[in-house]
């Protein structure tokens, strides 16, 4: 395994344990603690300008690189909590994302940057950001070259019931095929609740009728059976330890009155909620497919 698969593969915990005087290995996953790394922004090298928020590949201090998604873009610190709650969720559920990390920017890039575009948005986004490994020769997810077997395919779609994910079309997959395998990418746009708290809780009883749209729905054959495995990997507790890792500061808004814990406390009864109505959002993508 190379150093760049190993930083790209969600963390497994291997534990020795003896049946009957036979050692056995157990696999914990879900049911371990969410480790978060913190890193710093070394080298800004190159501008993805296709992603709307102009997200951007840099070099950390670990010699790494990642896709940085800056606070300073458009949809601010929403979208970065959307992207970081939405990973962490496909995480936990057994799907593949590239490693999360913080990533903090100093002030030196904006002083540096010609571009004025890319020179404010440095500007506004100094402090704790969000990256993603960088996975290097990975390709944009083809319909006509599908990877990725039933099972997961149909986690995917009920995931993106459950986290609202407006944005994984046949327009805009937001998925990567690396080494024949199925990664998943950009959750920015999800969670959209989170842009209007006065009218948050309207959300909770709604399904998710954008899931007609989706561009692994008609290969989401196994929808009950991955509900079943979502249901048992996303416990109450989980669903609050993955809340649990939002950094405060991405928390604190002028425009809302809401004080941190309670905007965590939003987080966790809406996706609770969505979990709760998840016989209808299986059925909902059944009907749709």
């Amino acid at each position: 395994m190379t150093a760049s698969q190993d930083r790209a593969l969600p963390a497994k915990l291997f534990i020795l344990t003896t049946i009957k005087g036979a050692p056995a290995f157990t696999i914990l996953t879900a049911m371990s603690k969410i480790e978060i790394r913190t890193v710093n922004v070394t080298q800004y090298l190159q501008p993805l300008r296709e992603g709307g928020s102009l997200p951007a590949i840099v070099r950390a201090d670990d010699d790494f690189l990642y896709v940085l998604k800056f606070r300073g873009a458009g949809q601010g610190k929403k979208a970065l909590i959307a992207e970081l709650l939405g990973g962490l969720l496909a995480q936990a559920i057994g799907l593949k994302v590239p490693e999360l990390v913080f990533m903090h920017l100093d002030d030196s890039f904006s002083k540096t940057e010609p571009d004025e575009e890319i020179q404010d948005l440095l500007k506004f986004s100094v402090g704790l950001n969000l990256g993603l490994h960088f996975l290097s020769g990975a390709i944009t997810y083809d319909p006509l070259v599908p990877v990725g077997d039933p099972l997961t395919v149909s986690k995917v779609v009920l995931l993106d019931s459950i986290i609202t994910n407006i944005d994984r079309t046949a327009k805009n997959t937001n998925l990567l095929n690396w080494n024949k395998e199925l990664w998943l990418i950009d959750h920015g746009a999800s969670l959209y609740f989170h842009h209007n708290w006065k009218n948050w809780q309207a959300h909770l009883g709604r399904t998710f009728p954008g899931i007609k749209d989706h561009v692994l729905l008609e290969r989401a054959t196994q929808l009950p059976e991955a509900s079943f495995e979502i249901q048992r990997a996303l416990s109450t507790e989980k669903i609050q330890e993955i809340v649990a890792q939002i950094p405060e500061e991405w928390l604190v808004e002028e425009s809302n009155p809401m004080a941190p814990d309670e905007i965590r406390a939003a987080y966790q009864e809406f996706l609770g909620s969505k979990l709760g109505r998840i016989d209808s959002l299986v059925k909902e993508a059944s009907d749709a497919r």
